[in-house]
């Protein structure tokens, strides 16, 4: 195996803010909201990117990078096609895993929850809200399926195009929101000397309680 000695000797000092139990708000979406008011305020370049780690029914693990569209108070919600393998292991195994990392406040947000689908009526407004090639490309592309080339991928979006030209574009029925209930959120302030302060949020019955975390 080649070694790579700098890869080891990559660090950062983190020294922005910290974070005290007496700080954090009573509900953990309400701590969520207000560290993403002071992100979305810092101009961080797609603050809406999270992972989303899923499982398949026998405990493989897979995560990938999507994009949080909607808070609701119980929930995350994000929007995609229900027949990627995503939505596959979300659908056998609703046991999901959310992270943001927003390195220029030197924060990072852990929720683990359930999932479920949204409404059809929340899904048909989100989609209509998007571009059209974005509303397009649902309808073209069957997500996570193997295909021939990227001629096979082109030719269905000139395919579709030509389909709904001079209409309005219907939101597939292969394709919608999930909402993310969170029953763990942990909420990590980096420090100086990897003394981070981590606060974990956790549910008792139906009360939200916090515990202080070793980094």
């Amino acid at each position: 195996m080649s070694e790579h000695p700098s890869i080891a000797n990559i660090r950062k000092s983190y020294q922005k803010q910290h974070l005290n139990e007496d700080e954090v708000a009573s509900n953990p979406i309400t701590q969520f909201e207000k560290w993403w008011n002071e992100a979305t305020a810092s101009n961080i370049d797609e603050v809406n990117a999270m992972t989303l780690a899923t499982c398949t029914p026998q405990g493989m693990p897979s995560a990938r990078i999507v994009l949080l569209k909607g808070i609701h108070d119980d929930g995350f919600v994000f929007f995609t096609n229900y027949t990627s393998r995503k939505a596959e292991e979300i659908l056998s195994n609703p046991h999901v895993a959310l992270v943001f990392f927003w390195k220029e406040l030197e924060r990072q947000v852990r929720i683990e929850g359930t999932v479920e689908k949204v409404n059809d009526e929340e899904s048909n407004t989100y989609f209509n809200s998007r571009p059209l090639e974005s509303r397009i490309g649902a309808w073209a592309s069957h997500q996570s399926k193997v295909i021939p080339s990227r001629k096979f991928l082109e030719d269905k979006q000139h395919a579709i195009e030509k389909e709904f030209e001079g209409r309005d574009i219907p939101r597939p029925p292969f394709w919608g929101g999930f909402v993310v209930h969170p029953e763990k959120m942990e909420f990590w302030q980096g420090r100086p000397g990897r003394l981070h302060d981590r606060i974990l949020f956790f549910k008792d019955e139906n009360t939200w309680k916090t515990e202080r975390l070793a980094p």
